[in-house]
């Protein structure tokens, strides 16, 4: 199971859609990261409209690519009056989520390989293409000109994330550099900003389940541990108001380097689809490198620290309460009998 797990990730074109459990699947897609910085001294304020009908018309005339108008955001930044005019004026992403054609074309074909490499290289190709032609383009909005930077985000270039993680742990020091005499690589992705009833169990809860979650990642290898919780960091990342407990964040450690970068290739330059469901959830995908799963018993021992020092502090206070109450009364009388007086007469 596991071997034939590791020949489907290893021979799966970029263009093929990848099946998973509970109706889920990986489609590919190409996502492109936009930034728009403004190209004259002109103070106008910014038309986000203006700016993604511009965008959406030079991407079908000029590259020839049909996508819909949802498949392109754009926004302006919220605090347009502090920044300085050398900084970006509004950011998006482009999709596009139809890549069928890259099948029948032969412009970005070579000989070489077999049919997934193929595919691996046209799609490198134009998606090398596509950022080439897009950035540094100058859109005019009625005589206000604005300066397009068009990158491929690092989630979805697995040989950038290999260099990250890389160099990542060659800066380490030697004692955390190796663990049993082998160099230390990363085996653990984070999933972020998925759907949380995607991986609840049908008709009895709302809330992801582990038991779920572990059937539906274990198709991308063989799974050590798994740890799902809220996405609370996602509201504040988009500065959206996002309702708590929508979506959720899955670490999965894999039980070995080749499952680790399988999996990361799967779902990397991939969104995630739910049968019968019109939402696309374009997730974020990265390697965990603080450790999440070694540092967990260090976590678990601060809690339960807290948890300790929280109940000694309850005790203590109950305590002091049940001590006052049993206080011996002062009785305001002095020896011969009388009250005392507050004030001299």
């Amino acid at each position: 199971m596991i071997s034939s797990t590791r020949r489907l990730l290893s021979s799966l074109p970029p263009t093929e859609t990848l099946d998973l459990q509970s109706g889920l699947s990986l489609q590919p897609r190409l996502k492109l990261l936009l930034t728009f910085f403004r190209s004259d001294l002109s103070v106008k304020p910014v038309d986000e409209w203006q700016l993604k009908r511009a965008l959406l018309d030079f991407v079908r005339d000029s590259l020839n690519i049909s996508i819909s108008e949802d498949a392109l955001t754009v926004r302006k930044q919220s605090d347009l009056h502090k920044r300085k005019r050398e900084e970006s004026v509004a950011f998006g992403s482009l999709y596009v989520r139809d890549l069928g054609f890259l099948k029948k074309t032969k412009k970005y074909e070579d000989d070489s390989g077999d049919n997934c490499d193929v595919l691996k290289k046209k799609f490198l190709k134009w998606r090398e293409e596509v950022v080439r032609k897009t950035d540094g383009i100058e859109l005019n909005l009625q005589g206000v000109k604005f300066r397009l930077k068009v990158e491929v985000p690092l989630a979805d270039d697995f040989e950038r994330l290999r260099k990250d993680w890389e160099e990542f742990y060659s800066w380490k020091p030697s004692g955390n550099r190796y663990s049993g005499g082998v160099a230390r690589r990363p085996d653990t992705i984070i999933v972020k900003a998925v759907p949380s009833r995607w991986f609840a169990e049908t008709r009895v809860s709302s809330k992801p389940s582990m038991l779920v979650t572990h059937t539906i990642f274990s198709v991308l290898g063989k799974i050590r541990n798994i740890n799902v919780s809220g996405d609370d960091d996602l509201g504040r990342a988009t500065e959206d108001n996002i309702v708590s407990g929508l979506h959720c964040k899955i670490y999965v450690q894999f039980d070995n380097y080749d499952d680790f970068c399988g999996a990361l290739t799967a779902l990397s330059t991939r969104s995630l689809l739910k049968e019968g469901s019109r939402l696309i959830a374009d997730y974020e995908v990265s390697w965990d490198r603080d450790g999440f799963f070694r540092n967990m018993p260090q976590r678990m021992g601060g809690s339960q620290k807290e948890a300790r020092v929280g109940q000694a502090g309850s005790s203590l206070n109950r305590h002091k309460m049940e001590s006052s109450r049993f206080q011996p009364y002062n009785s305001r009388l002095n020896s011969d009998g009388f009250r005392s007086r507050r004030f001299r007469e």
